[in-house]
């Protein structure tokens, strides 16, 4: 990136969140605390920012990335059909540690890393909210490399990634698991990941 990445405290809420939009506008990545542990994020709409994201964790050009939402409402505008299942586990566990992997709209202009299917969360916490609702969609993925630790403080981040971003913004410790990961792509639910949700107790509500 040519530059040393910046560290911002939450101490002036306001003036980071301003300093994160503005990082994202500008192409370049942020690491944020989410509501499970920190992930590095980029606007989902830039390819040179995704691709930046990737190249950052070592990931393959194919590898997916999950999408951050800021409301059940942007479901509808990013994937093509929203099963009745889907719509049972968004109100059962939206915001929160579950991403439902279902079939993406066409003609999308990002890379995501699949061109059939969208990997969709909606967190809790209210500053990466209120980022997606200033910038729109968000890539996100875990601030850390494929064979690291899960990075639950800001350092954990900074030691994977380095300058490769921009800007890190610490939360302190955050104690949260994976989001669990269910496919809807299919005729049945199927957990993908096991997570911070029971994968039972998302097969039950999904199946009604």
């Amino acid at each position: 990136m040519g530059r040393m990445s910046t560290v911002r405290t939450l101490e002036d809420r306001a003036a980071v969140r301003d300093e994160v939009v503005a990082a994202l506008r500008r192409s370049e990545l942020v690491v944020m605390p989410t509501d499970t542990v920190y992930g590095v994020i980029a606007d989902a709409f830039n390819p040179k920012a995704t691709t930046a994201l990737r190249d950052a964790k070592g990931l393959a050009p194919t590898a997916p990335l999950t999408v951050l939402i800021r409301s059940p409402r942007q479901v509808s505008g990013l994937v093509s059909d929203i099963p009745e299942a889907a719509d049972r586990l968004m109100a059962a566990y939206w915001p929160g540690a579950l991403t439902l992997v279902l079939p993406a709209a066409d003609g999308l202009s990002w890379d995501i890393g699949t061109r059939a299917e969208v990997a969709l969360r909606m967190p809790t916490d209210d500053l990466l909210l209120e980022v997606i609702s200033d910038v729109g969609p968000l890539v996100c993925s875990t601030a850390a490399r494929p064979a690291d630790e899960l990075p639950h403080a800001v350092g954990d981040a900074q030691e994977a990634l380095g300058d490769s971003v921009a800007l890190y913004v610490d939360g302190g410790v955050r104690d949260g698991r994976w989001s669990t990961i269910v496919d809807l792509t299919r005729e049945h639910a199927m957990v993908l990941r096991e997570g911070a949700v029971p994968g039972g107790d998302v097969e039950l509500v999904a199946a009604g």
